[in-house]
C-alpha cells in the first residue's frame, strides 16, 4: 500500500516511520510512504505557502494554488484514489475507518496548517476528511501519522501476530482486555491463574469476559451495538449485581 503525504514539514515524519513496526513495515515492502513538500511547488522565490483571510481574522491560511499543483503533479487530475484532509472538521477516525481505508492501494493524505486549507481545496480537491479527536492541533502531521501507523497494522503480514490486529481495541467493537508478561509474581501481584493453566478454551473465555467487562466499566457506549450473547449478557448482568446497580435501569 502506498501512502503520499502532503505537508509543510515533511521532516516531522521521519524520525517515527524509522522505527518500530511501521518501519518494518517498508522495508518489508507492505507499505511505502512518500512525502511531498508543498513548498516545492510554490512559483515565488520565498516560496509562500500561505495568505491573510478574506474577510479578515487572525491567523493564516493555506494558499490552494501550491496545493492542488503539488497533488495533481503526483497523483493526477483528478486524483485517481482518496485524498484524505486531516481536519478536526472531518468524520471521526475509527478502527472500522482504518480497515476500510486498508483495502485501498493507494491514499493521499493532507496535512493542513495555520488556520485551514482554502475552501476550494475541501470542495474541489479532497475526497474526504478525517479528524482524529474533538480537539485542535497545530496541524495535521502527526494525525496522518496516527492513521497510517493504525492503517498499518490491519494489513496482512505487517504485525508479527497473524491475527494481532483482530485482537486490538476496537476491532471486535470491544477494547481489549489486561495482558501480563514475566514474572509470574511482581511485588506480591500475581499473574491470575488461567493464564497459566494452557487450557485455551478456558483462557479465551476469561479474555471475552475481560473485554467484556472492561468495554462496559469504560466504553458502555461500545456495547450498544456489540452482537452479545445470552452468555455475555448473564455475565453483564452479575457485574451490575456486583456494583450493585438494577440492570433493568440500563
Amino acid at each position: 500500500m502506498r501512502f503520499d503525504v502532503f505537508s509543510l514539514f515533511v521532516d516531522v515524519f521521519e524520525p517515527y516511520l524509522a522505527a518500530s513496526i511501521l518501519n518494518r513495515a517498508i522495508q518489508d515492502g507492505y507499505i511505502s510512504v512518500y512525502l511531498h513538500d508543498i513548498r516545492a511547488w510554490t512559483r515565488d522565490r520565498h516560496h509562500v505557502c500561505d495568505d491573510t483571510p478574506y474577510g479578515g481574522g487572525g491567523g493564516m491560511v493555506m494558499k490552494p494554488e501550491p496545493i492542488f499543483t503539488a497533488v495533481e503533479n503526483v497523483m493526477g487530475a483528478p486524483p485517481a484514489c482518496p485524498l484524505i484532509l486531516m481536519s478536526p472538521q472531518g468524520r471521526p477516525f475509527t478502527q472500522k475507518l482504518a480497515q476500510e481505508l486498508a483495502a485501498h492501494d493507494r491514499i493521499g493524505i493532507l496535512c493542513g496548517r495555520y488556520e485551514g486549507v482554502d475552501e476550494r481545496v475541501r470542495q474541489h480537491l479532497v475526497t474526504d476528511e478525517i479528524s482524529i479527536g474533538d480537539f485542535v492541533l497545530t496541524g495535521g502531521e502527526l494525525p496522518a501519522l496516527m492513521v497510517m501507523d493504525a492503517v498499518a497494522r490491519t494489513i496482512e503480514g505487517v504485525l508479527g501476530d497473524p491475527n494481532g490486529a483482530l485482537q486490538d481495541s476496537f476491532a471486535t467493537d470491544l477494547l481489549e482486555g489486561p495482558h501480563y508478561t514475566k514474572p509470574a509474581e511482581f511485588r506480591g501481584w500475581q499473574v491470575p491463574e488461567v493464564l497459566k493453566s494452557g487450557d485455551h478454551a478456558r483462557i479465551n473465555q476469561w479474555r471475552h469476559e475481560q473485554a467484556l467487562q472492561r468495554t462496559w466499566e469504560r466504553r458502555p457506549d461500545l456495547l450498544e451495538d456489540f452482537p452479545l450473547t445470552k452468555q455475555d449478557r448473564s455475565f453483564l448482568q452479575q457485574l451490575q449485581q456486583q456494583e450493585g446497580t438494577d440492570p433493568s435501569e440500563d
